[in-house]
């Protein structure tokens, strides 16, 4: 699923795009999930608030208030660098000015909807092109968005109230999740991930140094590794480690 962000202080036009989303996902079969906001003030709100991040921000450059060029530099300067931002305008003149704030694509109005349908499936094979770089995880109430790199470790945690509960410990923070720890070593197993627990997983870009039968973190955390994988897991970080170096 794909979260995508319409902001246009035009009622209409937010509806307009949302039904040339709407079509798209019924032709295509690509899930949408949609929300709308009224200003570029509303939606760097959101992101203020800390809620939930998108994958592709669809910003109208003529707006009262910041137009969407000044929004998206507010949001680039938040290092909100993972969106991929579609302008909409009625004036071309706005285009050298819109690069600065390194914009995936820019519509003229009115935006023909086989032009906006071929450039979102465009974005869309860009998204899954990159998904092994991002890891979705499911939490109680919503779904996160990592970088695969922020990952230090996933941890399955005992909890008398959340059946397979987990924790994934990034460089910013941590996050409580559900899961597997072994759906999630099946499907990083062709990244930089190495499971050295029943109930632990690393990303061996932060793996510090070994000390016996534990290894340490770049965060300085100290995880077990279990009797059965010492060499499996020592010989696997120190091929990383060789093959990093070269």
């Amino acid at each position: 699923m794909f979260r995508v962000a319409i902001c246009d202080d035009d009622e209409r036009q937010r509806e307009r795009v949302g039904r040339m989303l709407l079509a798209l996902s019924v032709k295509a079969g690509v899930d949408f999930e949609v929300a709308e906001f009224k200003s570029g003030e509303q939606l760097i709100a959101h992101y203020v608030n800390q809620e939930d991040p998108f994958h592709i921000l669809i910003l109208d450059i003529e707006m009262n208030g910041l137009n969407g060029i000044q929004t998206a530099q507010k949001l680039r300067g938040m290092k909100r660098h993972h969106e991929q931002i579609i302008f909409l305008t009625s004036y071309a003149e706005y285009m050298l000015e819109s690069f600065d704030v390194v914009t995936f694509q820019y519509l003229i109005k009115p935006i023909e909807p086989e032009i906006f349908e071929t450039k979102m499936l465009k974005l869309c094979r860009y998204f899954q092109e990159r998904d092994q770089n991002i890891l979705i995880i499911k939490s109680a109430y919503e779904e996160i968005v990592l970088r695969q790199e922020d990952i230090i470790a996933i941890e399955a945690v005992k909890s008398l109230t959340v059946k397979s509960k987990l924790k994934f410990m990034t460089v910013d923070a941590v996050y409580d999740g559900r899961g597997l720890i072994s759906s999630y070593a099946s499907a990083l197993k062709n990244s930089r991930f190495l499971q050295i627990h029943r109930s632990i997983l690393i990303n061996l870009l932060h793996v510090h140094k070994f000390a016996g039968n534990k290894v340490m973190m770049s965060n300085g955390m100290e995880l077990p590794i279990g009797r059965s994988k010492i060499k499996e897991v020592k010989d696997a970080c120190t091929k990383f480690m060789v093959l990093k170096a070269d």
